[in-house]
């Protein structure tokens, strides 16, 4: 990677970057490990074996991240609200991946401070946060240096989140936590996999397993873009499919499906969090800054549906809305104020506990008899320490002893060096390309040390360094960049998990249709392929 001086960026390095997708590089020698499912369990579990020189292919019936892995709360965090139930052991695993995490991907994984507001007659305390608070700090080190938990008194709270309503605000704390972009960490590990030897390819379904001896030796996959198939060989078979794990287990379902639900607000915060409790059911939710918007969430619901039809129920928006309201300083948000709304399940371990919020959020993997691996649980943040066990497992059993080698280890994109003289450096040469400066921000959220190739696309297409839509900080270049180089087959692909556009801005059809027929030539779409798929994402 370059200095931050350098303002050099070859075609040649832009193309080791570009993530491609063969399905014929799936015939080919035995593999080691397939991998069925691209959200965040399988693409660490991608990530990590092919680091450690095993033969790997990742899959996924859709694109990557196209479920619960798009649709979480974007945090990095250790969950405090696991504390209440002496979940320390989860806790204390997730902290310590925060920890690294913000020092490996600073690019990846912001810190976000949170506010925790005590009011008169709540289910928390002064006292309880306090003991809480100091608990969750000293589990991840994190005492001292500006990173320790900070108490508030209720007038000086008030004035630091100007949103809450005021009446009964007997103090508060903030905390520190993380967030990041729950797709873009995805893609990224499924890019720096294909890097190291790893064959990834989206929109590509595992059908019929088929067993020697008792043991699973290959499965039918087939392409979904072209209807091809073929029989892949592996000596080991990983089932990272989520809400989808039953159809390779022969449809066992033996977990417990949780749907969660956010809206996106308009800019409600400035840079600061909110954990509340709704006074509804007593749970926690949060509202989070984003993108320039306010994420609410979540919902925590036992699901029994279709699982290629979890939707945004009206149930789900008018309790978050009427959360957002209790707490809200003379302000009532409307169902005409939601930007946008996305819902996704949690696969959560079997449990009988009468709700799913006291259903542990610890990771299991469970073993068939046929030697089906299959990842049940778990979260966003802990999902690298989770893998790197299935990984060993792999390891052992290949008679590969070779160590986990992803803790600490910088994420495939992160830029060398000092990140903020590097990211000083970057803003500057983003302003001085005619980039707004919030836009320039977020793109080194989103590509890191890949930055530079937006800079690139700017300085070849003129009118690339502009807003795509005004109220959304994404550029012209930046659509075009992930265009060419993210694997994108579908326009969904692109505008909900590349840039998330359609959650955050209100596109008009005739908009849609313009960025449609703007990537279309660098996709190779014709205009009948322009209209499916404008079809596709109900645009007319």
């Amino acid at each position: 990677m370059h200095g931050i001086n350098d303002e050099v960026f070859t075609a040649a390095e832009a193309m080791n970057r570009m993530m491609t997708r063969d399905f014929s590089r799936l015939n080919g020698p035995i593999f080691d490990v397939l991998v069925c499912g691209g959200g965040i369990y399988g693409a660490w579990t991608a990530y990590d074996a092919a680091l450690r020189g095993l033969k790997v292919v990742l899959i996924d019936r859709g694109d990557w991240a196209n479920a619960t892995s798009s649709a979480s709360s974007k945090l990095v965090h250790g969950g405090l609200r696991y504390l209440e139930n002496f979940d320390f052991k989860l806790v204390r695993k997730t902290l310590a991946e925060r920890q690294m995490l913000l020092a490996a991907a600073p690019h990846r994984v912001r810190p976000l401070r949170f506010g925790v507001p005590v009011y008169r007659g709540g289910r928390l305390d002064r006292f309880r946060l306090a003991v809480g608070l100091t608990l969750y700090d000293g589990l991840a080190g994190a005492i001292g240096g500006g990173q320790g938990f900070r108490y508030y008194g209720g007038r000086r709270f008030s004035g630091r989140f100007p949103f809450l309503r005021a009446d009964g605000l007997k103090a508060g704390f903030t905390y520190l936590d993380a967030q990041t972009d729950d797709a873009r960490l995805v893609l990224e590990l499924v890019a720096g996999a294909q890097s190291a030897g790893a064959v990834c390819v989206n929109y590509c379904e595992a059908g019929d397993f088929l067993e020697r001896d008792g043991k699973l030796s290959a499965t039918v996959v087939t392409d979904r873009t072209t209807g091809e198939s073929m029989a892949v060989q592996a000596r080991h078979f990983v089932n990272t499919a989520g809400q989808w794990a039953f159809r390779l287990q022969q449809g066992r379902q033996n977990y417990r499906l949780s749907k969660g639900v956010h809206l996106v607000l308009p800019n409600l915060l400035g840079n600061e969090a909110l954990l509340l409790t709704a006074k509804a059911d007593g749970r926690v939710f949060f509202m989070i800054p984003w993108y320039g918007r306010t994420l609410v969430g979540t919902t925590d619901t036992d699901y029994a549906g279709d699982v290629d039809a979890v939707k945004v129920e009206a149930e789900d928006i008018d309790y978050l809305l009427n959360e957002v309201n209790h707490f809200a300083r003379n302000t009532h948000w409307a169902k005409d104020d939601i930007i946008g709304a996305f819902a996704g399940l949690r696969v959560l371990k079997a449990s009988d506990a009468s709700s799913p919020s006291a259903v542990s959020r610890d990771w299991e993997l469970q073993a068939a008899p046929n030697g089906l691996l299959t990842s049940i649980g778990g979260k966003l943040t802990s999902a690298r320490s989770d893998a790197a066990e299935i990984v060993d497992r792999l390891c052992g059993d290949l008679g590969k002893p070779v160590r986990c080698a992803t803790f600490g280890k910088p994420l495939p994109w992160a830029p060398e060096g000092d990140f903020p003289a590097w990211s000083a450096a970057m803003i500057r040469r983003a302003v001085a390309l005619g980039i707004d400066r919030e836009s320039a921000d977020w793109l080194l959220f989103r590509y890191g040390s890949r930055v530079p190739e937006i800079f690139d696309q700017c300085g070849k297409r003129p009118g690339s360094a502009v807003r795509i839509v005004a109220d959304a900080p994404f550029i012209v270049a930046d659509l075009l960049v992930c265009a060419r180089t993210e694997m994108v087959v579908r326009l969904e692909d692109l505008l909900r998990r590349r840039l998330p556009l359609l959650i955050l801005a209100k596109l008009a059809p005739k908009e849609v249709r313009r960025i449609a027929e703007t990537i279309a030539p660098v996709l190779g779409w014709d205009q009948e392929r322009i209209e499916a798929e404008l079809k596709a994402i109900c645009v007319s």
